[in-house]
């Protein structure tokens, strides 16, 4: 007997909680499509890597005739590297605001020390 591509999908999907509508917009589809998928017995190889690249889902235990396991982690270790770089940038970002915020802050606090001082000698002078 031959597999049900698109049963075996929803089985993981579902058996590992994933949401339909989250993969949907993750993929860029709508759900209709997906559940389309879900009923047809064959389908590209293309769609069950996208969908597992979506979800971070390992496909090649189910399809081992399709996929290698080294082809989804491939593309889990890519992911977690631009992730990485994505936060280093936002790190980097924030520190860039937070160091110009402090110094701003910090110029602020001598024009108000000199305004005090100022204030204090044409009061003083007054008397």
């Amino acid at each position: 007997m031959e597999k049900h591509y698109g049963e075996i999908i929803e089985r993981t999907i579902r058996r590992n909680g994933y949401s339909i509508s989250e993969l949907s917009r993750l993929m860029k589809v709508n759900r209709r499509s997906i559940y389309n998928w879900f009923n047809q017995p064959k389908f590209k190889p293309e769609i069950i890597f996208k969908i597992g690249c979506a979800l971070k889902h390992d496909f090649s235990n189910e399809f081992p005739e399709l996929f290698s396991a080294e082809e989804f982690q491939k593309v889990f270790n890519d992911s977690k590297m631009f992730h990485m770089r994505f936060l280093d940038e936002e790190r980097e970002k924030i520190n860039y605001w937070k160091d110009k915020y402090i110094s701003l802050l910090e110029e602020y606090n001598h024009i108000l020390a000199a305004n005090n001082i100022q204030t204090r000698t044409i009061s003083i002078s007054a008397l």
